[in-house]
């Protein structure tokens, strides 16, 4: 399997898609869609309802347009926008997703009061975010490969939703109730040999930043570590590292 977005996810995917139990009737909205895989599944479920996928990125978005119509799905459409401050209609959707996609929002409280608006009554969010970085080995195995930084990271924090009594404060304040939080234990998938997670790796954006910094011998150093450390996590099925996120749930009351 090609190293991938969803390819790295394909067993996260599996346990968002089983605590959606999207109907047939319903209308589904999928935050972060990417190249729209979360939210094609969605829309096969939902045979006589629909599906929307959101992103910020307008190649993914194409790239979801292209995959959708390739596989012939009709009740399935792509917008390209900001989740946070879009003007989706309201309470339109029974169900909003996302697969580790919320995390980013510069104002989460706005993003999630906005995205509640835009649930039906007792319509459901089911969404998947990173516990923290401790938590999971292919964060701390890539950044002991990698120098340290001299000054925080700028920029996402994918581990920004992973302290659930603060969520819990977001999205009471947004509005939800019958808020939950579960814990979800599943492997990550890098690729199918070194050389194909090395790849993966590398297009992360700490890698890049931490490489940057570096005189080009220190460089190829940090990637000779690097390398080492996904060699450690080679199996006859490709590289996988351990995760956890959590599967938050809530309900527009």
């Amino acid at each position: 399997m090609t190293t991938n977005y969803d390819a790295e996810l394909r067993r996260y995917n599996e346990v968002l898609r089983r605590a959606c139990g999207v109907q047939p009737q319903e209308h589904v909205l999928d935050i972060g869609c990417g190249s729209g895989q979360t939210t094609r599944q969605a829309a096969r479920a939902a045979s006589a309802g629909s599906a929307l996928g959101v992103d910020i990125s307008p190649p993914a978005i194409e790239r979801a347009r292209e995959l959708a119509r390739a596989e012939g799905l009709r009740n399935v459409s792509f917008e390209h926008a900001d989740a946070q401050v879009h003007r989706f209609p309201q309470q339109r959707f029974d169900l909003v997703t996302s697969r580790f996609g919320t995390m980013f929002f510069d104002d989460p409280a706005a993003a999630f009061a906005n995205i509640r608006r835009a649930l039906r009554p007792a319509g459901r969010l089911v969404i998947l975010v990173w516990q923290s970085g401790e938590h999971n080995e292919w964060n701390v195995a890539v950044r002991q490969s990698l120098p340290e930084p001299q000054e925080p990271a700028a920029g996402p924090d994918p581990f920004s939703l992973a302290d659930p009594p603060a969520v819990k404060r977001i999205l009471d304040a947004a509005g939800f109730a019958d808020i939950t939080f579960t814990d979800v234990h599943e492997p990550v998938y890098y690729g199918r040999d070194v050389a194909a997670a090395l790849d993966w790796v590398h297009g992360f954006t700490c890698t890049r930043e931490a490489l940057n910094r570096l005189p080009p011998a220190a460089a190829d150093h940090a990637l000779g570590r690097l390398r080492e450390t996904l060699s450690a996590h080679l199996t006859d099925d490709g590289v996988w590292f351990n995760s956890r996120a959590w599967l938050i749930t809530a309900h527009h009351p």
